[in-house]
């Protein structure tokens, strides 16, 4: 495929670095978990298709189309069921395999990608990562976001993708959670009832008085220790804590109040290949509202990248034109 559209997601910020923060001094290195560096990153990706193999069959090359990145195996159980993003083998686009930082991108299957209709290719490109992240956390806790206000912690590009897919999904407003006013104001602009100063004092006592209730879901897209922290503190009793972010460290909860707050914790990794169906339907039908973006040259990735590792790039930056 020739690329047309390709997203700068956090999640690179990890590949430059070569692994993951556990906390207590202890790191998750790629390097020995099958991840073969350097290699071109880039997951979330918009192009037309130049050339095909001869069992592929017949492709529109004047359509463009996102591709679905998290590419397993194909012949483990795991992939069988569905669940591709949870091979034990993986074989993810711009993780494993080269991705789309590039002019051309190899996809090896026709049923990763799925066309993009009249969205506009720096639209679509984040939809393969921010939007199916966010949308499979959001299935997580679907039973309780038409009647309670769910917390969200972050409002970065997957933060601010949450929030039009909540409207999308006819939820009710949710509350936000993030240190940068900018965001905050982006978050308040996107549906949310209220975007908290976590570092206020009475940050905790804010979240309920917005929600008004101790929320029942919680959605954490930085994965941090503090967020961890205030996320776990804000629910209620019964309450599902849904952590996406990677941003690293060591769970902080003391493990008596899981069990007496009777909460439930647990991770999201990405969506399945049915999921991100699902959600290119949405988008194609125009029920999710694109979320701020700004298009940068290829060449200009590492300036990128380290402009979001300092925080600055509001919604998602994409290289474009490439």
């Amino acid at each position: 495929m020739s690329v047309t559209a390709a997203g700068v997601c956090h999640t690179d910020l990890h590949i430059r670095e070569g692994g993951y923060d556990l906390g207590h001094g202890r790191k998750l290195e790629f390097s020995k978990r099958g991840i073969a560096l350097p290699l071109v990153m880039g997951h979330e990706t918009v192009g037309e298709v130049v050339a095909a193999g001869p069992d592929v069959g017949t492709l529109d090359r004047g359509k463009k189309y996102v591709v679905y990145p998290w590419i397993g195996c194909g012949t483990c159980a795991i992939c069988a069921s569905g669940q591709e993003q949870l091979c034990m083998k993986p074989q993810f686009l711009g993780m494993h395999v080269d991705g789309g930082y590039a002019t051309q991108i190899r996809v090896p299957h026709p049923k990763y990608l799925h066309e993009i209709g009249d969205i506009p290719p720096e639209n679509a490109a984040p939809l393969a990562c921010s939007g199916l992240t966010a949308y499979a956390a959001l299935k997580k806790v679907e039973g309780t976001l038409k009647d309670h206000a769910l917390l969200v912690i972050g409002a970065g590009g997957l933060g601010l993708m949450c929030a039009q897919l909540l409207q999308a999904l006819g939820a009710k407003a949710p509350v936000f959670v993030d240190i940068d006013p900018v965001k905050r104001a982006s978050a308040l602009a996107a549906g949310a009832c209220a975007a908290v100063d976590p570092r206020a004092a009475d940050a905790v006592a804010q979240i309920h008085a917005a929600a008004g209730e101790a929320p029942l879901a919680a959605i954490d897209f930085v994965g941090a220790e503090a967020t961890a922290g205030l996320g776990f503190d804000a629910l209620g009793k019964g309450g599902t804590y849904v952590i996406v972010g990677l941003f690293g460290g060591a769970a902080p909860w003391a493990l008596p109040l899981i069990a007496v707050r009777a909460l439930t914790i647990r991770g999201s990794y990405t969506g399945s290949p049915g999921e991100f169906a699902e959600l290119m339907q949405l988008a194609r039908n125009g029920a999710i509202k694109p979320i701020p973006t700004t298009c940068y040259k290829l060449d200009e990735a590492e300036d990128v990248l380290n402009s979001l590792a300092g925080g600055k790039i509001v919604g998602r930056a994409i290289l474009a034109g490439v």
